[in-house]
């Protein structure tokens, strides 16, 4: 449709079309029919969880939509441009990681939620996980965002690498934040998890509206500042539901962030002796896997091992 002359309306259609797709995908692969059916009592019962969860999803989102709104206003559309495209790259790779997690942690978590030692070790195993796998993709990102941006979107797009880098800083903190009202939600307490969305979103928004008046870039730099306070304001509660603070979350995810750092900063010197985009981006995925897995088996990364472990147990199903 671009191709052919449909300018901004090719992206309108791909989203219609995708919707489109996935139903048609669905009805073959999903055995459950709606019928006409309706409980007004099923109803209450579950509107009184789901209807705090849906609040809190409106919220979210009129909140994202309003930081394009501003960007858009106030600066100019390539601004904006720059902003969505350094936004698109780690939104995409951890909201996919995490959409996964939630399927997961969240049933997990509902199973035992009677049994808060156990929703505990869950959620502690969840952060760890989340946290070994994204720390270092969000890390790579930001060390081979300028030749990934030159290779893919040419060269016409480098004003969007400061952006995309400040935002993988915003997005390495999602598993947290998961992890976290997951587990709010699991015990049944959707009516802290909206309380938290609407502090979160007043925090996000005074950020916003005091940015705003200096510079998208500045602006995203906020978004860094409202995920670190979100990361606070989400874990308080669990401190008192689970035994859970937020100084044993950091504890938890410290030794996953630092080798993270480690490896992002020796694939960097990768960009200083090669000079072909292509070559330096595949230099720099193997060594960093290469070296991510030198570092956690050095310093006994209990992901690493915990990751091992399955590895050797799926192995021995297949022998």
């Amino acid at each position: 449709l671009a191709y052919k002359g449909f300018g901004v309306w090719a992206l309108a259609y791909q989203q219609l079309m995708n919707q489109f797709s996935i139903c048609i995908i669905l009805w073959f692969i999903v055995k459950w029919r709606p019928k006409l059916l309706f409980s007004i009592k099923k109803v209450k019962k579950l509107f009184s969880f789901g209807g705090k969860l849906l609040c809190s999803s409106l919220i979210d989102t009129i909140y994202r939509e309003l930081v394009n709104l501003i960007v858009g206003k106030v600066y100019s559309p390539a601004m904006l441009g720059y902003y969505n495209r350094g936004d698109q790259f780690p939104k995409v790779i951890v909201s996919n990681f995490n959409g996964s997690i939630q399927s997961v942690i969240f049933p997990a978590l509902a199973s035992v939620q009677h049994d808060k030692v156990r929703v505990k070790e869950i959620m502690r195993r969840a952060i760890m996980m989340s946290s070994y796998i994204v720390f270092p993709a969000m890390v790579g990102l930001i060390v081979v965002s300028e030749p990934m941006i030159r290779l893919v979107l040419t060269e016409r797009w480098l004003p969007c690498v400061p952006y995309l880098r400040v935002f993988c800083l915003s997005y390495a903190l999602w598993p947290i934040h998961t992890a976290n009202l997951q587990a709010i939600n699991a015990i049944g307490r959707s009516d802290i998890f909206l309380k938290l969305e609407i502090i979160k979103k007043i925090i996000g928004v005074s950020i916003i509206i005091v940015t705003s008046r200096y510079s998208p870039y500045i602006m995203a730099i906020g978004t860094v500042f409202s995920g670190i306070i979100s990361s606070f304001i989400n874990s308080y509660p669990n401190k008192k539901l689970l035994n859970y603070s937020y100084l044993e979350q950091m504890k938890d995810i410290l030794p996953s962030l630092f080798i993270s750092i480690i490896m992002g900063i020796i694939i960097y010197l990768i960009q200083l002796l090669v000079y072909r985009d292509i070559l330096t981006i595949i230099l720099q995925v193997i060594l960093g896997g290469i070296l991510y897995v030198m570092l956690s088996y050095i310093f006994k990364n209990k992901s690493f091992f915990y990751l091992v472990n399955i590895l050797k147990s799926k192995v021995g199903r297949i022998e």
